[in-house]
């Protein structure tokens, strides 16, 4: 019954399609239904869920007027981003531990076939996941403020509440081990229910072609996951899958070392900030 569901749906994302009376309706129906069957007792894993749920095809029901075809096209380019990086996380088997923190912190990693080796940070902040969301993708231009690895983080388009594409400068690494980068990636950020996602891989953009004297490196999939923590609603468990090509004639030792640093340096910045922002907050006004 799935597949057939999904060829109907499929259907409706041609515009000659989309007017046929009943057809929009009758595939919105059955998809609803499949992923209510789908979506049933089972609970063995959250993720297995919301990769359902979260599909192009569901999101493409909501509000697909309007939107360009280059619109249209960054919106299933983050769609298909959040789909791969959930289908690596939801995948438990063949991850090695890179390096654990004293706090607790980790970092894990995997290679995989035509991705090569992904990084998976795990860890546990004090924080609810709406404000980690909030400061995250909220604000995800100030993240050069608060992040020493990050030079600048510009959003360059917004199509609709979910998908943005921006363009970031990484600094170099200490000891100039490795040089500034930029990334050019569409980010599909998403909410169910309880959970956080921001998703993104490469991509271009007619605002920013590559820079002279910059190395344009590739990212992708990637995706930061936030949940509540099940003994603590009030705290998150932060899942952070990183996938990075820098380019370049950089050895693969130093490589791994350096990515996998760099998301435990992440989550210490991050907390600082969260702690920061606290502080302001409570700070008396004058």
């Amino acid at each position: 019954m799935l597949p057939a569901t999904f060829k109907l749906c499929a259907g409706i994302s041609y515009r000659h399609m989309r007017n046929m009376t009943g057809l929009r309706k009758n595939a919105m129906v059955a998809l609803h239904h499949e992923l209510n069957r789908l979506a049933g007792p089972d609970t063995n894993t959250w993720m297995r869920q919301v990769r359902r749920q979260s599909s192009f095809l569901s999101s493409q029901f909501k509000e697909e007027q309007g939107y360009s075809d280059e619109e249209m096209s960054y919106m299933k380019q983050g769609e298909d981003a959040l789909q791969k990086a959930l289908s690596i996380l939801s995948d438990q088997d063949g991850w090695t531990i890179e390096t654990v923190a004293a706090n607790g912190d980790k970092v894990l990693s995997k290679v995989l076939p035509e991705i090569g080796k992904v990084f998976k940070l795990e860890v546990m902040l004090e924080q609810h996941p709406d404000n980690l969301y909030k400061e995250l993708v909220g604000n995800m231009e100030q993240m050069g403020e608060w992040n020493p690895n990050v030079k600048e983080v510009k959003i360059l388009q917004k199509i609709g509440q979910d998908t943005m594409v921006t363009h970031e400068v990484s600094a170099e690494t200490p000891g100039k081990v490795v040089g500034p980068r930029d990334f050019v990636s569409v980010r599909c950020a998403k909410r169910r229910g309880s959970t956080c996602f921001l998703a993104g891989m490469s991509t271009q953009h007619p605002k920013m072609p590559e820079q002279r004297g910059v190395v344009r490196a590739e990212n992708g999939p990637t995706c930061i996951v936030m949940r509540p923590c099940a003994e603590d609603p009030n705290k998150t468990k932060f899942t952070w899958l990183l996938s990075i090509d820098l380019k370049g004639w950089i050895p693969k030792t130093i490589i791994n070392k350096v990515l996998s640093q760099t998301q435990v340096d992440f989550a210490n910045h991050l907390r600082q900030r969260m702690a920061n922002n606290i502080s302001m907050e409570m700070a008396p006004a004058c």
